[in-house]
């Protein structure tokens, strides 16, 4: 069962969907990202996530949340139809400061990888960050000193570019690491395996509503499962980790 919102605290200013600031039922802060974020990008959102936590990536606690439909009705907000009431994704508030590229060099070169190498796999060119700045959708963990991954809204991208990519992904310099070592990538490519066996269930358990774009369920999202998964499948060996 969801765990529902029972109370709208306020919006954020940062990211593209700008997330809602909500209470959950559990007392817990989350940002929420609902109908105006649009239903491919929570899909993307909601299995991406799935599949990071599945690979080992320090991923912020994550949930699927109900927005009521009387607290959308008595809400007084202009923009609430972003939010809108049925199933949302729902980040839990963490005490974290943006990532910064003093802070790239505190995290062990194994993270680095796995983050490197799975947002490759996953087609996700959402994570850039130089001395000119970026925005790399990662964070800081100011209590536990380490890092905090968010937001895969952009995950499996049709559009992705592998030129942007190894120019502009904050750990861009362990691409080479990945690329001479061998028994890494074998490793690498072992856990994608065991995420692949997840992946339709993983799918399942996305709420139904986010398939369609209306609420009768009779227009399909542009989101194909089978296609992206024989994407996923087929981006490994080694012209995959050449990194082209």
């Amino acid at each position: 069962m969801s765990l529902q919102i029972i109370e709208i605290l306020g919006r954020s200013e940062q990211g593209v969907t700008k997330p809602f600031i909500c209470r959950a039922e559990n007392n817990e802060i989350y940002f929420v990202k609902g109908r105006g974020a649009g239903r491919r990008s929570l899909l993307c959102e909601w299995i991406a996530s799935s599949m990071a936590q599945r690979f080992g990536l320090p991923v912020a606690p994550f949930e699927i949340v109900e927005v009521p439909q009387e607290l959308v009705e008595i809400a007084t907000r202009d923009d609430i139809g972003d939010l809108g009431a049925g199933p949302a994704f729902g980040s839990r508030r963490m005490q974290i400061t943006e990532l910064t590229v003093s802070n790239v060099f505190e995290i062990p070169l194994e993270v680095q990888m796995d983050v490197l190498a799975f947002d490759w796999w996953i087609r996700n060119g959402d994570r850039n960050l130089s001395d000119q700045g970026g925005n790399p959708n990662l964070f800081w963990d100011v209590v536990e000193e380490g890092l905090v991954v968010l937001d895969h809204n952009q995950a499996f991208d049709d559009d992705f570019s592998a030129e942007n990519f190894v120019e502009l992904h904050v750990f861009r310099n362990v691409r080479d690491a990945i690329s001479r070592d061998l028994f890494t990538r074998v490793q690498l490519e072992d856990r994608f395996e065991q995420i692949l066996v997840d992946f339709d269930s993983i799918c399942d358990t996305s709420p139904p509503e986010w398939w369609f774009l209306d609420a009768e369920q009779t227009i399909p999202v542009n989101f194909s499962r089978h296609q992206i998964k024989l994407a996923l499948e087929a981006r490994r060996g080694n012209e995959f980790w050449s990194f082209t």
